[in-house]
C-alpha cells in the first residue's frame, strides 16, 4: 500500500520555483521563526535535487530536456542572485552543491544560447559580489570557483578587466591564507590567459599601471609562493603569440630586465626556471637597446655561471636545454 502514496517527483521547473521561494524566505529570515531549521533542511534537499538534474544520479546521465527546463526557469527570475547572496547562510555541504549548480549553469545552452551569459551581462553587480567574496574566508573558495566559471564567457571576463575590480586582485593576492591566495591567483590567471584577444586589448590599453602593479605587488613580493606564481604567469603572458606587441614593449625596458635577472639568483629552482623563460626574451630581442646590451655585458660572467647551473633535469623538456644553450651563446657573443 505504501507505493500508492508515494509523492510524485517534482519537475525541474517546480524544483527551481520552490527553491526560489525558500531562498526568498532565507533572504528575509526573521530569527523568531521557529520553522527556520526545517525550511533550511528543505532548501538543502531542493538544491541537492537540482544538482542531480544537472549532473545525473549515480551512473545515469543528465537528461538534456530536463536541464534545459531547469536552466530556463533558473534565469527567468533572480534565482541565481538569490543563491549567490544567500550562500553564506547555507551549511557547508549545501554550499558545495550550490557552487556546482552555478558552475554547471554557465555551460548549459538553450536553443544554442548561453542564458547564463545573457543574465550576467544584465546583472554585472553579481561579479562585484563574487569578487568581494574573497574577503570572507568561509565562502572565498566557493565564490572563487563560481567566478572562474563565469569567466568562461568572454564578455564577462572583459567586463571584469575593464572595471576597477581587476585592481582589487593585486591587494587580494597579498592575503596570507595560502589556499585562498592560490585560488585568487587561479582566477587572476584565468582572466589574463583564457580569452586571448580580450587580454591583448586590455594589456595594450593598460600597460603602464598593470605591469607596474604586477612588478611591485607580485614579482617583488617577499612571499615565495606569490613570486613563483607571478613569474610563471608573466612568462605565460609574454610568450602568448597574440601578446607579441606587449612582449616587445616589455623586453625593451632595462628596468623590466633587472627583475628576471635577480630572480635567476633565487634559491628556488622553480623560480629560476620560470625566470629564465622571461629572461630569454630580452636576450632573443634583435633590437636590444644599448642600455640592455650594456647590462648584459657587465653581468656576462655572472649570468653565464647562473645559466650553467640550470642544467636539464629528467622531467625537463629538451626545448629548455636548447634555449638555455642558445641564450648562453648569445650572451657570450654580445658586443657594444
Amino acid at each position: 500500500m505504501k507505493g500508492l502514496f508515494k509523492s510524485k517527483p517534482r519537475s525541474p521547473v517546480e524544483l527551481v520555483r520552490q527553491t526560489r521561494e525558500l531562498l526568498i524566505y532565507v533572504d528575509k529570515w526573521d530569527n523568531r521563526d521557529v520553522k527556520h531549521e526545517d525550511k533550511l533542511a528543505e532548501l538543502s534537499k531542493l538544491i541537492r535535487d537540482l544538482k542531480s538534474v544537472l549532473y545525473g544520479i549515480d551512473d545515469a546521465e543528465p537528461v538534456p530536456e530536463a536541464c534545459a527546463q531547469l536552466t530556463r526557469e533558473f534565469f527567468k527570475e533572480n534565482t541565481l542572485r538569490l543563491l549567490i547572496i544567500n550562500l553564506p547562510k547555507l551549511n557547508l555541504e549545501t554550499r558545495k552543491d550550490a557552487t556546482q549548480i552555478v558552475a554547471n549553469l554557465q555551460r548549459q545552452r538553450v536553443s544554442s544560447r548561453s542564458i547564463a551569459c545573457d543574465y550576467l551581462e544584465a546583472n554585472l553587480d553579481l561579479l562585484d559580489i563574487l569578487i568581494s567574496g574573497y574577503e570572507n574566508m568561509d565562502i572565498a573558495l566557493h565564490y572563487g570557483y563560481m567566478l572562474r566559471e563565469c569567466i568562461r564567457h568572454q564578455s564577462i571576463a572583459r567586463s571584469i578587466l575593464e572595471s576597477e575590480n581587476i585592481k582589487r586582485f593585486f591587494s587580494y593576492l597579498q592575503l596570507r591564507n595560502f589556499d585562498i591566495a592560490s585560488d585568487i591567483f587561479a582566477t587572476f590567471k584565468e582572466l589574463l590567459t583564457r580569452h586571448k584577444s580580450t587580454v591583448t586589448e586590455f594589456l595594450s590599453a593598460n600597460y603602464d599601471w598593470f605591469f607596474s602593479e604586477f612588478k611591485e605587488k607580485l614579482l617583488l613580493s617577499s612571499n615565495y609562493a606569490t613570486t613563483r606564481l607571478a613569474i610563471q604567469l608573466l612568462g605565460d603572458i609574454l610568450l602568448e603569440r597574440t601578446n607579441s606587441g606587449v612582449m616587445m614593449r616589455y623586453v625593451s625596458s632595462k628596468d623590466n630586465l633587472i627583475v628576471p635577472m635577480n630572480l635567476l639568483r633565487e634559491g628556488s629552482k622553480s623560480i629560476q626556471r620560470a625566470s629564465f623563460h622571461v629572461f630569454k626574451l630580452f636576450v632573443a630581442n634583435k633590437n636590444k637597446s644599448k642600455e640592455i646590451i650594456s647590462i648584459l655585458i657587465t653581468n656576462r660572467n655572472k649570468l653565464i655561471r647562473l645559466l650553467d647551473e640550470l642544467k636539464l633535469e629528467k622531467d625537463e623538456d629538451e626545448q629548455f636545454e636548447s634555449d638555455r644553450l642558445q641564450v648562453i651563446k648569445e650572451i657570450e657573443e654580445l658586443a657594444l
